[in-house]
């Protein structure tokens, strides 16, 4: 691609505190729309659920069976919030991208926020330090650092290189799916550009195709993340791992 993203850089006069105002503004507007569609959704309460609120029923409930399926509801319906905001506005960020990309100058401005390693690094630091905090919470520290010595002693530096390597597979995986997307749509949008007729025809049909399969893996990583986040919490506050 050879447009650049907008950053500034050295933030406050520190040296490597850098912004990407794209990824800022991104993930601005996909909350914002987060917060409108869950709006929407609890607007107006009733008991038999019809339009926007079965639809978000439906969204809830889903959550509850990547829930169920990996602790028992006692324990995980604690995370059900969690679970819910994680899944819509990871999908809501990785399609943004996908509907259009806004070029400025020679700036990228919009794009999915999901496309930038350092959100998608954040979101899975914050899930495993939540884990952390969720299992002294639950077990109580003594009981909870036991954990890291069962079943026997010399696990101990594996299960602490086990934290890294969640935290960089659960960041990384979302990034690169969707980095990549963003990239080949990039490349036939450029070449639909081009003054030829003839391969501004053929290219429509490939960029549709890639906007629906794009749109499919966007569900998918959503869908991914929430799992493996529920799988974590399941490990670390459940008695039975």
């Amino acid at each position: 691609m050879d447009h650049e993203a907008p950053i500034v850089h050295d933030v406050l006069g520190i040296p490597w505190l850098d912004f990407n105002l794209s990824t800022v503004l991104m993930t601005f507007i996909a909350s914002a729309i987060v917060f409108i569609i869950c709006t929407l959704g609890a607007r107006k309460l009733q008991m038999k659920p019809t339009g926007f609120q079965n639809f978000m029923e439906w969204i809830i409930e889903f959550v509850k069976g990547i829930i169920g399926d990996t602790m028992d509801w006692k324990t995980g319906k604690t995370f059900l919030p969690l679970g819910l905001t994680l899944l819509v506005f990871i999908f809501v960020s990785n399609i943004l991208g996908v509907i259009t990309m806004v070029v400025l100058g020679h700036d990228l401005w919009w794009k999915s926020p999901t496309s930038d390693a350092v959100l998608t690094l954040t979101l899975s630091s914050l899930v495993v330090v939540l884990s952390h905090y969720y299992g002294v919470k639950e077990k109580g520290f003594k009981e909870y650092a036991k954990d890291y010595v069962r079943p026997v002693p010399f696990l101990l530096p594996f299960k602490i290189i086990e934290e890294f390597t969640n935290t960089l597979t659960l960041g990384l995986r979302l990034f690169g799916n969707i980095f990549a997307g963003e990239i080949l749509l990039s490349l036939i949008t450029k070449m639909a550009m081009i003054a030829v007729p003839f391969t501004t025809v053929v290219s429509i049909i490939p960029m549709v195709a890639w906007q629906g399969f794009s749109l499919f893996i966007g569900a998918i990583q959503a869908f991914i993340f929430t799992m493996l986040t529920m799988v974590y919490m399941s490990h670390k506050v459940s008695s039975d791992h």
